[in-house]
C-alpha cells in the first residue's frame, strides 16, 4: 500500500506545456506515473509528445477530470498564478493538488489552503518536491531512480534531504516519500503524514525530517506521544532528523519558514521535544539512516 498516491492515481499537470512542467512530466511518465493530461487554456486540444507517449492538453482542470477521471494535479505555474490554479483544481473536485512552485505569497497559500480544506482537497506544498510511491507513481520532481519500494515511510520539509535519505536507505526501500515543503504555510503537515503512515499496514518505520524555524516538529512530537503520553497516536517507530544545528539565530536559512527567533525554533529544542516523545533523532542525515537501520534490525 501507500499514502496519498498509488499506481491507480490519474495525474494532470497544470503548466505541463511550460519548460519545467514539460521536463518533469517526462520524468514522471518515465517513472510509471499515469499522467492523463495537461492543463493550459491557450493550448487546449493540442497533444504533447513525450518519448512515444502523447498527452492531451485540456482547457481546464474540470475538462481534464470529466474526460479522464483525474484525481491528482501537479502544479507547475509561476508564483503569481498559483492561487488561481489551485482554486481551479479545488473547485473542479480534484482530490490531491501537489504545488511545486517556490515563492508563493503566504497570503495566497493561506487562502487556497482554507478553500481546499473546505472542499476536501488535500494540498501538498507549496515549495515542495512532491511525493513518490516507488515503483507505482511519482507526482513532482523527486528522482525516481534512487530508491525502491519498501516499508519505510518518509515525510520531510526539505527536498534535498528527502533525496539523501531515500538514497542512503535505498536497499530497504520506501512505501511513500512525501516532501511537504518548508514554507510557513503548507497544506499537508508532518502530523498528517504521521497519521497516514500509522494507518498504512505496509509501513513499518517512519522517518521524519524537519528543520529550524516554527514549531511544526514540536507539534508532531506532541501528536506522536499523545499530548504527554496519555494516549500515543503513533505506535510505529519514528526516526528523525532536524536540519540546522549550526544555523545562526535570527536568520532565514534557505526555506522561507526556516528562521529562528530567540530560543524558539532551534534544532536543539526540536530534537529534545522529539526525543521526549520517543523519537530517535540523528544529528546528521547519515546518522539518521544508521538509526533507521538499527530500528529495523
Amino acid at each position: 500500500m501507500a499514502i496519498y498516491l498509488t499506481a491507480h492515481s490519474k495525474v494532470v499537470v497544470q503548466g505541463m506545456t511550460g519548460s519545467e512542467g514539460r521536463k518533469h512530466t517526462a520524468r514522471m511518465l518515465a517513472a510509471g506515473t499515469n499522467v492523463v493530461g495537461g492543463v493550459n487554456p491557450r493550448k487546449a486540444g493540442q497533444r504533447v509528445g513525450f518519448d512515444g507517449t502523447e498527452v492531451p492538453v485540456f482547457g481546464s482542470v474540470k475538462e481534464a477530470i470529466d474526460a479522464t477521471g483525474a484525481d491528482v494535479s501537479v502544479v507547475f505555474v509561476p508564483p503569481p498564478f498559483v492561487k488561481d490554479a489551485v482554486d481551479e483544481a479545488t473547485d473542479a473536485g480534484i482530490g490531491l493538488a501537489v504545488v511545486i512552485t517556490e515563492g508563493v505569497p503566504v497570503h495566497d497559500s493561506v487562502a487556497f489552503r482554507a478553500r481546499a480544506a473546505a472542499a476536501g482537497t488535500r494540498i501538498v506544498g507549496p515549495n515542495c518536491p512532491g511525493l513518490i510511491t516507488p515503483g507505482e507513481s511519482n507526482a513532482g520532481i523527486i528522482p525516481a531512480d534512487i530508491t525502491k519500494p519498501g516499508r519505510i515511510g518518509l515525510v520531510s520539509k526539505s527536498g534535498t534531504l528527502t533525496y539523501q535519505l531515500m538514497y542512503e536507505l535505498r536497499d530497504i526501500g520506501f512505501s511513500t516519500c512525501v516532501g511537504i515543503g518548508g514554507d510557513p504555510v503548507i497544506g499537508t503537515t508532518h502530523i498528517d503524514c504521521l497519521r497516514a503512515f500509522e494507518e498504512d499496514p505496509d509501513t513499518d518505520l517512519i522517518v521524519m525530517i524537519g528543520e529550524i524555524g516554527g514549531d511544526a516538529e514540536e507539534r508532531a512530537a506532541a501528536f506522536i506521544s499523545g499530548q504527554g503520553g496519555i494516549k500515543a497516536n503513533v505506535t510505529k517507530p519514528v526516526v528523525g532528523y532536524v536540519a540546522g544545528f549550526t544555523a545562526p539565530e535570527g536568520k532565514t536559512m534557505g526555506h522561507a519558514g526556516a528562521i529562528v527567533s530567540g530560543s524558539s525554533g532551534t534544532a536543539r529544542a526540536k530534537k529534545e521535544a522529539l526525543e521526549a516523545a520517543g523519537v530517535r533523532v540523528g544529528e546528521t542525515p547519515s546518522e539518521t539512516a544508521r538509526l533507521a537501520r538499527e530500528v529495523l534490525g
